[in-house]
This record gives structure tokens, sequence and C-alpha cells, in this order.
């Protein structure tokens, strides 16, 4: 695809700022480094620089205690009870450094000055700190609800923090809370990818000695985990795999059209340049969701991951057929 032009080009102004050239901005984007958290921090290029490194600031702050956990559960397939009293402590000795050590840490400082200067309220810390202590206390999901409860902290918080900074409004040079409930906003985007973000991930986390699915569902579909394994693995893709599948893609489907009426409800009440962010994060999990083949795929990284040259012109479609309100 050429990239060099958008027919009908998309500048666009703000409301108290010089227009925005997307298509600059685009070309600025390296799609090949970002490996990350790639979906958000694409989708937060095209803020203004300072908002877009608040992002970066809270995403880093979450990806330390994330990898302390997933890391230590990679390498421990059982977890003693005295390691988990210590990796608890680890989680809650980190929420609270962030405000209590801040006067005398650069890095907790400047985590707090962030969180203040952009009024991000500190739930979303304490909403993610709590299931990565479930992630310590327990052994996978017993039921699908247990998993969305889960998804409250480990997808709907960092989530919120995203929608914060894209609802954000400026008066008198101070940043002015979004103008609509947050965390009802961002729910079902961060649970529809959630769910897409487990089912693309599926082989990965085999390997990493991980499992996101409930145990419930796997069990109703003759499954169990060393099945789950060994097809991740390279065995046969069993019919009640796919019915587990089936059943995570539809609930997944209710929170896709969910996430589409919200993105239409509080674009409005945000400038340009975020509500396009809103809808290239949107559309980059749902180019994952379309990928979800439950009757025929293998569900292997490579089947489900698009490649940087595919999500590259995924955002260049969105920034063609972009319409601000």
């Amino acid at each position: 695809m050429d990239f060099t032009q958008i027919s009908s080009k998309r500048i666009c102004k703000t409301m108290n700022a010089k227009p925005i050239d997307f298509l600059e901005i685009f070309n600025s984007i390296d799609f090949e480094k970002i490996m990350d958290h790639p979906n958000i921090l694409i989708a937060a290029n095209f803020w203004e620089e300072e908002r877009y490194g608040a992002a970066k600031t809270c995403y880093k702050l979450m990806r330390a205690v994330d990898d302390l956990v997933d890391n230590y559960k990679t390498e421990h397939q059982v977890i003693v009870d005295e390691e988990k009293k210590l990796l608890t402590t680890d989680v809650n000795n980190w929420i609270g450094s962030i405000v209590n050590k801040a006067k005398d840490d650069p890095d907790n400082k400047k985590y707090l000055d962030t969180f203040l200067k952009f009024r991000i309220p500190f739930w979303p810390m304490e909403d993610f700190a709590k299931s990565m202590i479930y992630d310590i206390q327990h052994d996978g999901f017993s039921s699908l609800q247990t998993y969305l409860e889960y998804a409250e902290g480990a997808s709907v918080a960092p989530a919120s923090i995203f929608v914060h900074l894209c609802g954000l409004t400026k008066k008198n040079g101070q940043y002015v809370e979004p103008a609509f409930n947050v965390k009802d906003a961002a729910r079902p985007c961060a649970i529809f990818s959630y769910l897409v973000h487990i089912i693309r991930d599926f082989q990965k986390d085999q390997f990493n000695n991980l499992n996101y699915f409930a145990d419930d569902i796997i069990a109703k579909n003759g499954l169990d985990r060393k099945k789950l394994n060994a097809m991740a693995h390279g065995a046969t893709i069993e019919k009640g795999f796919r019915n587990l599948i089936r059943e995570y893609y539809e609930v997944a489907d209710e929170y896709r059209k969910k996430t589409y009426q919200v993105i239409q409800e509080i674009r409005s009440l945000m400038e340009p340049r975020y509500q396009l962010s809103l809808e290239i994060i949107f559309n980059l999990y749902l180019m994952v969701f379309e990928r979800i083949d439950v009757e025929n795929g293998n569900f292997t990284a490579e089947e489900m991951n698009p490649t940087p040259e595919e999500i590259k012109t995924m955002v260049f479609e969105t920034i063609s057929g972009f319409k601000p309100y």
C-alpha cells in the first residue's frame, strides 16, 4: 500500500491549538520497533507529546509489576505459600512506594507528579495491584465470571488510564477531568481486547506455563491443561477446544458491540486526535478478533498476530476514513 498520501489530507484542528497533520505523525511511527503494549503506544502516538509521555510513564509502572508476577510464574510452575506471601508483599510495597517514597526517590516522584498533573485517579493502580495479587494467590480461574472480575484490575484499570488521558480538557493551563465516567467508558473495550488477547496469546502463554481459560469451560469441553499445552505445541486442535474458543469469541463479540456504542457516546467530549486514538486502538484489536477462525484455525502465534506491515496498513486506513465529531 502507498503510505505517502491520503486522499483528502487528514489535517484536523484542535479546540485550542494549531492544526494536526495525522499523516505526518503516522509517518513518524516505527511500527517495527513497538513491541510492548503496541496497540496502546501506537494509538497514543497521535496525542500531544506530554500526554503521550504520561501514558508511557503509567504503563512502565504497571509493566514492572506485571513482569515481576508473570516472570516468576513462568519460572515456577508451583508457588509455595511462603513465596506467595513474599510476592504479595512486593506488590503491596509497590503501591505504597509510589506515594510514600516520592520525596526520596526520583522515579517515584516522577510517577506521583504525573498522577497529580494529569488528574489521574489512584484507583486504577489499586485495582491493578489486586489482580496481580490474585495471580500470585491462584492458579488460573475457576469460571469465566472469575476471569471477568479479574479483568477489572488486569485490563479495565490500565484501559481507564488511557481513556482518562483521552478525555482530559484544559482550562487556564490546567487539566480538567473527563466529563464522563471513565471506568464505565473503558470497560467494554478493555474486556473485548482482553478476551481477544488471551485467544491471540494462547500459544505464547502455554509456552510460559500460563493459562487464562476458565477451568469450568475447559472441563465442560472435555479438555484439561495437559491437552491445552499439547495443542499449543502442535497436537491436533480438538473439537472441544474449538467449542471453548467459540464461547470466548461470542462473549468478546458482545463486548465489541458495546465498545462501538461507547465510542459513539463519548467521542464528542474529546478533541479529534483523541477521538482518532480510540478508533485506532479499537480497530487494532478488531483486526485480531477477525483473524480468529473457530472452525479451521490452529491458534498459533504466527497465525494470530498481525505483522507490523498489517498493523501499519490498518492504522493508515483508520486515518483515511476518520471523520472527527
